[in-house]
């Protein structure tokens, strides 16, 4: 009796049907170990709607049609199935509680693939290979725009936006400021050198326009210190600049506001960034800050692909012209890249920024990695770790090291000359 009972559990152990689950353009189909059809259940006959329902299946989640395929397959014994996509076979798993395999090819689907519009003709999906060829079109049309929309709507690649519109207003407030100053230095010429702040000086030439009314009140009001404001006031006295008619004093000071308010939009996009970089990449963050975080995902065209950079690459980002050259001609490769902006490596010692920017950059590498594929937050402990390896560098190389031989770089560089002379010869 227990004998028999064994054979039975071991016969009913071989004879699991499986089925492979396969998604394709017209529908969802099912088919067995022979590669006959199962069942289908088609899509409606809208591209938009077929193309939202494929983009779901491709982003792992199941959707009506599956649902009602699987519901109508299990009641025909199959107990086993086999997808393509590992995150449906995982879903599935643990909706309907049954095995699930993952085949990247299966030769079910590669079958379904090639025979596309036989099995649409002969569903009823279309009457004829014009028909399967329009929706087809339509679909994949569909299909492209949802694409390009969800990457458009990548969070990372707004603060990338934002990064590189701070660097572009930077240029045109050095632009404007050198232009004001320039042309407001007809008037008062000493100013220029008793003020460094270049926003105070747009704003002082805004507020109180000609130099006859840089008075010392009138300078301490602009918030300025009493000893400097005594001190431009007095220069003010004793100009040797030009006078200026009223009509030309209005357009400076109107450039003047212009300058201000760029300034100002500049600093609310830099709250901005600060802001989104706390919620969308928080531990890269913590480790390179928000600008500098932020010029990185724009330099390396979004956080998925800074996340699957090694810290190598991501240590030169920003210097790739320097590493060709150092490729071509044989000279020292360069050391960091963006990450010279970071304060633990422009305000250590210079040999040590090496090693500083090889252990930022692998740090920023795991950062990147944690915020690109939903990790926790781990930037403090980074952070720690971080600061604990650059004291070890600090203590370590202390002192600088005795400089290699000049010729041991130069040498190819020096070859490398010799050859472009001969060519230009020939």
């Amino acid at each position: 009796m227990r004998f028999n009972e064994s054979l039975k559990k071991f016969v009913n152990r071989g004879t699991v049907m499986k089925a492979s689950i396969v998604e394709s353009v017209i529908g969802i189909f099912a088919l067995d170990q022979d590669t006959r059809l199962i069942d289908k259940v088609l899509f409606k006959k809208d591209a938009e709607t077929a193309a939202e329902a494929i983009l779901n299946f491709e982003n792992g989640e199941i959707i009506e049609e599956l649902k009602t395929l699987l519901e109508t397959v299990l009641t025909k014994n199959y107990q086993s199935f086999v997808f393509e996509n590992s995150e449906v076979a995982k879903k599935v798993h643990a909706s309907f509680q049954v095995e699930t395999e993952t085949a990247k090819s299966s030769s079910s689907g590669e079958l379904l693939r090639k025979n596309m519009l036989q099995f649409a003709i002969e569903s009823g999906f279309v009457k004829s290979e014009q028909e399967f060829r329009e929706w087809v079109r339509e679909v994949s049309i569909a299909l492209t725009k949802k694409r390009v929309r969800k990457v458009a709507e990548k969070r990372d690649l707004t603060i990338a936006q934002a990064v590189l519109s701070i660097d572009d207003l930077d240029k045109t407030i050095n632009l404007f400021m050198g232009r004001i100053q320039e042309w407001y230095g007809l008037h008062f010429p000493e100013l220029t050198h008793l003020l460094e702040n270049q926003e105070t000086y747009a704003r002082l030439v805004s507020d109180l326009g000609s130099r006859d009314s840089f008075d010392a009140e009138s300078l301490e009001k602009q918030g300025l210190p009493q000893e400097k404001a005594m001190q431009i006031a007095d220069a003010a006295a004793k100009s040797m600049g030009a006078e200026f008619k009223e009509e030309d004093m209005q357009q400076i000071q109107e450039l003047c506001k212009t300058a201000l308010e760029l300034s100002a939009r500049r600093k609310k996009l830099e709250t901005y960034v600060d802001t989104t970089m706390r919620e969308v990449a928080p531990n890269l963050n913590e480790i390179a800050g928000s600008l500098l975080g932020a010029r990185l995902i724009a330099i390396a065209s979004g956080l998925d692909a800074l996340a699957k950079m090694p810290a190598s690459t991501i240590q030169v980002l920003g210097a790739e012209k320097a590493l060709f050259r150092a490729l071509k001609t044989g000279t020292r490769p360069p050391k960091h890249g963006l990450l010279f902006q970071h304060a633990l490596i422009h305000e250590a010692a210079r040999w040590q920024r090496g090693k500083v920017s090889r252990a930022l950059a692998g740090k920023i590498a795991i950062a990147a990695r944690i915020d690109a594929y939903g990790g926790k937050f781990a930037g403090e402990e980074l952070k720690t770790d971080l600061e604990k390896r650059v004291k070890e560098i600090q203590e370590k190389y202390a002192e600088a090291p005795p400089t290699p031989p000049v010729q041991q770089w130069q040498k190819p560089q020096k070859r490398f000359k010799r050859r472009f002379k001969r060519g230009r010869r020939r």
